[in-house]
């Protein structure tokens, strides 16, 4: 009998993943400590967690073939989520951290009712279904990604392989909630980090010992190596460069990146988490560029979804079988980290906003955390048939996802914590209005010119801004409430 050494380096992952869920079944008590677990986790598992449920199966896949296709031009998106990361760990993170202890609120959700005091649920309601609407296409992207991988690497039918990772990620989430998505996405960040430093080395020293001097460059053309999207100039580049760079804005609206700062121990961890996620995602992003830009000259001619396939094509093609297999368990770790963390947050919004909210004001805590789980179900049935149909790359429905987050939730999370004067009529009107022109913006076709997060964002802050003028927040004790967070942030910085 032969030993497959990536089968068997695969199967040691998943085991470890299932296990880690395992252990954690028995330790919750609360839904408090099944989403945010128990606001206890370390500076480590914060950053870590944080960066790798946010870069997913994207930063593999979607980004180096997105590279590989265009050319350098691509970075500039790599360019806006590095400076979006940094400002959200430095201007949001601490502020959000004290700020939905104060309020007593485990999700977003829930802390934007509480932070205003919204008695009608309208806000409550809304912001769950932005949530489950969006997340629900993001994770089917991940089962996009399993479906890529499992049908490169094992030779298996795209449909079964997306059925496969669908019930490692199912069975690890619903066993030990969050404790255990952040400790299997802190050994999913090494891992990622480990195999995205490794490729494109290796890639580099092929091309220089084994191809013709000027065969990189031969590759893109005269493109190769500037930062100029290709086939633009003048003003056509400008914007198509802010199209890019304005990825950068979703960081503050992304409900699976925000629960990281809530769970944190105090907000005293946040200036090491901020360093270690920093030097994480920065060196992340530079990698998944050079992977997309090295990939060219070694596997030419790919087209748009095979593109997306480059990073587990060079593995397959420059390592060692069994670094190989390590390696390509690190393109799984990076989507399935991303999916628990999704499942996660939507089966909140299903639990504390719906089921709790409307049904069963006086459920247990163990009859939460069961809808907990049966909600993780139900929303991973629906991402998988959306998984099974996929008509978009990675790359394309990440991109919508992301841009829906940033318009519907970052201009209300930025005005929650630093406007004073934001109320609920506010948070309501400047949710919609991002949430409606970037999908008017999107369906119209005029994403083609610039990313719909840039006009919902825009839309969403000005109107904020604006019903913030006619419609203060005139409630003393909320008003009360923000001065009590800002105190206690200064004693926390001190």
């Amino acid at each position: 009998m032969v030993i497959n050494p990536t089968y068997v380096m695969f199967g040691v992952y998943l085991l470890l993943m299932i296990s880690i869920g395992c252990i954690f079944v028995t330790k919750i008590k609360s839904t408090a400590e099944y989403f945010l677990g128990g606001r206890g986790v370390g500076a480590w598992v914060t950053a870590l967690s944080a960066q790798a449920s946010d870069m997913s199966g994207w930063l593999l896949m979607g980004l180096p073939g997105a590279v590989y296709m265009a050319g350098l031009g691509e970075s500039w998106v790599a360019i806006g989520l590095a400076v979006g990361t940094i400002l959200n760990w430095i201007y949001i993170a601490p502020r959000l951290r004290i700020y939905t202890e104060k309020v007593n609120s485990v999700t977003l959700s829930t802390f934007f009712e509480n932070r205003f005091r919204e008695k009608s649920g309208i806000l409550r309601t809304l912001s769950a279904i932005v949530i489950l609407g969006f997340f629900t296409i993001y994770a089917g992207s991940g089962l996009v990604a399993c479906g890529k991988l499992f049908n490169v690497m094992f030779g298996l039918k795209y449909e079964i392989a997306v059925l496969i990772g669908m019930a490692v990620v199912l069975l690890y989430t619903i066993l030990g909630g969050y404790l255990a998505v952040c400790w299997t996405d802190l050994i999913q960040g090494a891992l990622m980090f480990f195999a995205i430093i490794i490729v494109p080395v290796a890639a580099y020293f092929y091309i220089q010992n084994n191809m013709e001097p000027g065969t990189l460059s031969n590759a893109f053309g005269d493109n190769s190596l500037s930062l100029i999207p290709a086939g633009t100039s003048g003003s056509v580049a400008l914007f198509a460069i802010i199209s890019s760079a304005v990825w950068g804005l979703g960081y503050c609206g992304q409900p699976h990146i925000l629960t990281r700062f809530m769970s944190i121990k105090n907000a005293k961890l946040l200036p090491r988490s901020t360093t270690i996620a920093t030097i994480w995602v920065v060196i992340s992003l530079a990698a998944a560029v050079v992977i997309g830009f090295l990939a060219k000259p070694i596997f030419p001619g790919l087209d748009k979804n095979a593109s997306e396939e480059v990073f587990i094509k060079l593995i397959g093609f420059l390592c060692n079988p069994w670094i190989g297999g390590v390696l390509l368990a690190a393109i799984l770790a990076a989507i399935m980290s991303t999916i628990d963390s999704q499942l996660l947050v939507s089966s909140s919004a299903l639990t504390e906003d719906f089921y709790k909210k409307f049904f069963r004001r006086s459920a247990s805590v163990k009859e939460l955390v069961w809808i907990s789980r049966i909600s993780v179900l139900l929303i991973t049935i629906l991402a998988t048939t959306l998984a099974l149909a996929p008509n978009d790359t990675i790359f394309g429905i990440v991109k919508f996802a992301w841009g829906g987050f940033g318009a519907a939730f970052g201009p209300v999370v930025i005005m929650s914590l630093y406007s004073r004067k934001t109320s609920s009529v506010s948070a309501i009107a400047g949710m919609l209005a991002g949430s409606i022109v970037m999908l008017v913006w999107y369906f119209s076709g005029l994403s083609v010119y610039m990313y719909e997060i840039l006009p919902g964002f825009v839309a969403g802050l000005i109107v904020m801004i604006i019903v913030n003028q006619i419609a203060p927040q005139k409630d003393e004790s909320i008003l009360a409430e923000y001065d009590e967070m800002k105190n206690i942030l200064n004693g926390s910085q001190e």
